[in-house]
């Protein structure tokens, strides 16, 4: 194992109705005049809205609205809101929805506080050391960038897709209303329920050292969010399954899966970046569409770690060549892909890419991320080629 730190600040309020205490919450973190920050309006439900305003209204609290973020965030609506908010004299930032509306929301806060460009933080051009505070009222299970220090914006200019982290970017606070994702469509629904997996394999299947008691709390992460998809495939409305959907997204993401290890490997969110924000894909099926043709072949650099991965979290019963269990983990997760309607090749994204475009995709990613990425083995240009053309 190695050292770490671990830093969780954010608080959270978690239960029914705890949305209705945002002005309470807000006032105790000395908020004057705040951003609500969301996506459509219509998918989030006026009701929702209404009693935001209310709450903020009781507090006395003077707010104003910026809707309109997009999956896969985009910079253009960053730069309209530091711009509304600088005019505005706002002190904190609410974001009201799911990854994507907090990513923007934190770069809209992070953007607030340096001279430049908010992209400048994205290319990493500038550091950023200050933030307006953000908090959360979460509205899909996913991300979990309620409790993280990272964000992922997309220049809509360049269509480059890039992450930040920086631990001031933590949001101040998390309000976690498992009922307020009971209306969220079977598909996004199964997209958060990858992308809470795939944090947690991340950090799991790396070439580098791990704590037992973290991957056990990794593994049983997986174990929970494989057995909450299935439940809600029958009933959307099953509030025990959205609430423990809803804490392994947060945990999933906060650092608490990574303790003791190497950081994980991101190479499966590296290669799905280019993809998502090449072709606009959602990022939970970007990731499914790829790990499979990575898990393959990366898998016999760190054997070890994916034979624990399907006897422990995948439930593949040890019976065979280590080699031939570890397969059956990556096909066992490919299968729950399927199961709750994901794809596991880019051909079931309705994507067809051409040499010349896989090539391009792959040189992207590399200089993207400096020319190498990933923890299971070192992948360069040419190996992102050759997972990128295995997932066709």
């Amino acid at each position: 194992m190695y050292d770490f730190t671990f830093c969780a600040p954010t608080k959270v309020l978690f239960g029914k109705n705890s949305e209705c205490r945002l002005g309470e919450l807000l006032k105790s973190f000395g908020a004057n005049k705040v951003l609500i920050h969301y996506g459509g309006g219509k998918a989030l439900g006026g009701e929702l809205l209404a009693r935001l305003r209310w709450s903020l209204d009781e507090a006395g609290i003077g707010y104003v609205e910026l809707g309109g973020v997009k999956p896969n965030p985009r910079l253009s609506l960053v730069e309209e809101g530091i711009a509304l908010c600088r005019n505005e004299g706002i002190d904190f930032i609410v974001a009201v929805g799911g990854g994507s509306v907090i990513d923007s929301a934190k770069a809209i806060g992070m953007g607030l506080k340096i001279d430049g460009e908010p992209w400048d933080i994205y290319s990493g051009k500038v550091k950023p050391v200050a933030t307006v505070p953000v908090g959360v009222v979460l509205t899909l299970a996913a991300s979990g960038s309620e409790m993280s220090n990272s964000s992922v914006i997309t220049n809509d200019r360049t269509q480059v897709k890039k992450g930040c982290t920086a631990e001031i970017s933590r949001p101040a606070f998390a309000i976690l209303n498992p009922v307020l994702t009971y209306s969220v469509p079977p598909y996004p629904t199964a997209c958060g329920c990858a992308d809470i997996a795939m944090h947690t394999m991340e950090r799991y299947l790396t070439g580098g050292g791990t704590l037992k008691v973290t991957d056990a709390i990794g593994e049983d992460i997986v174990r929970t969010v494989i057995a909450c998809s299935k439940r809600l495939l029958k009933n959307p409305e099953d509030y025990e399954a959205r609430a423990n959907l809803m804490w392994a997204g947060a945990l999933s993401h906060n650092g608490l899966t990574g303790c003791g290890g190497d950081g994980g490997d991101w190479a499966t969110h590296t290669l799905g970046h280019e993809l998502s924000a090449l072709y606009d894909v959602a990022h939970g099926a970007a990731l499914t569409a790829l790990w499979g043709a990575w898990a393959r072949y990366v898998y016999k650099d760190v054997l070890c770690r994916f034979y624990n991965f399907a006897v422990q979290a995948m439930g593949v019963r040890p019976s065979g060549t280590r080699e031939e269990i570890a397969l059956k983990g990556i096909e066992a997760a490919e299968e729950w892909f399927r199961t709750i309607g994901l794809p596991t090749s880019i051909g079931e994204l309705g994507i067809e890419l051409t040499e010349e475009q896989l090539r391009d995709m792959a040189k992207r990613c590399a200089e993207h991320c400096g020319g190498v990425k990933g923890s299971c083995r070192r992948l360069k240009e040419q190996d992102m080629y050759e997972i990128y053309r295995a997932a066709l």
